[in-house]
């Protein structure tokens, strides 16, 4: 049994669906039933469960031949830190006392780093609470995910702007679909063992791209002039503050779009395996603009 939490978001579902694919039973975790109800069309065995729940995490993984773990960042939490660091406690605890033969954690690039790093250093945590597991460890490293920018669609549909807190607009940064991360998840449970624990492999996109080439192709998406536009830095506390994010969210997106504009999060170079998935920006962002359209 494949025991895939987070599995109704999109790198759960893309990792739950190729793995139904290839005939593998799935026992998608999902944290509420109704969010399971197209993976139960597929075949998946539909169990609810609470990441910050001891129990409920202990009786999603009984039985199971792999476990895919994540730490999602919690929005709208007035303290996203702390209730990750909650997640990663009731996850790993779970694991030790009941290991199954292989577990795949879904990480970040940066996740080496043990300081300075905002939110990536939530997955630095994950990591290095999952490294003692008596089992076979993957850890899945994967660059920004495209799909994050669907944020961004309502503020670019409405004024032709690209706003980010990526600077300058013409450095190149790495980026991969959740599509590619989901069924490469699925590719990595389906191997066999790795000789050496953890294995570490990251994952971005065909290319890097500069905020000008995202600009770019959201024109070419949407049919119109998007011009990116490089937040300056003394504003990004508002404007996160505007989305409705807490101030410690703003704090930890602050100090990892630092560290990212400084050059320090990228692909722990001579540790980790490179992989690439195959997703244009163009493909994703259309699957983005459709969902968006469909969604008012």
């Amino acid at each position: 049994m494949y025991v895939i939490f987070g599995a109704s978001g999109k790198v759960g579902r893309a990792t739950a669906t190729a793995l139904r694919n290839a005939g593998r039973p799935v026992r998608a975790v999902v944290r509420q039933a109704k969010q399971g109800e197209a993976l139960a069309r597929i075949g998946c065995e539909i169990v609810s469960a609470d990441l910050t729940a001891p129990t409920t995490v202990a009786s999603a993984i009984k039985g199971a031949t792999a476990v895919q773990i994540l730490c999602p960042v919690p929005v709208g939490d007035s303290d996203p830190a702390a209730t990750m660091q909650r997640m990663i406690d009731v996850a790993a605890d779970a694991l030790r006392a009941n290991p199954p033969p292989a577990v795949l954690a879904l990480s970040d690039y940066g996740a080496e780093l043990d300081q300075g790093t905002g939110l990536t250093r939530l997955f630095h945590l994950l990591e290095e609470r999952l490294k003692p597991l008596p089992t076979h460890l993957t850890l899945l490293r994967s660059a920004e995910h495209a799909q994050n920018w669907a944020a961004m669609l309502p503020v670019m549909l409405a004024t032709g702007r690209l706003p980010s807190l990526h600077s300058p607009l013409d450095r190149a940064f790495a980026t991969v679909s959740t599509q590619d991360v989901g069924a490469l998840a699925a590719e990595l449970l389906l191997a066999s063992s790795p000789a050496k624990s953890p294995r570490i492999v990251s994952v971005e996109g065909p290319r890097r791209v500069s905020l000008i080439d995202v600009a770019r192709a959201f024109s070419t998406v949407v049919g119109r002039e998007v011009t990116a536009d490089a937040v300056p830095r003394e504003a990004w506390a508002p404007m996160l503050q505007r989305a409705g994010l807490s101030e410690n969210h703003v704090q930890l997106l602050t100090e990892l779009y630092d560290a990212v504009n400084a050059g320090q999060i990228d692909v722990e170079k001579g540790v980790s395996e490179q992989r690439f998935g195959k997703t244009e920006l163009t493909e994703a962002f259309t699957a983005m603009l459709v969902a968006h359209v469909k969604s008012r």
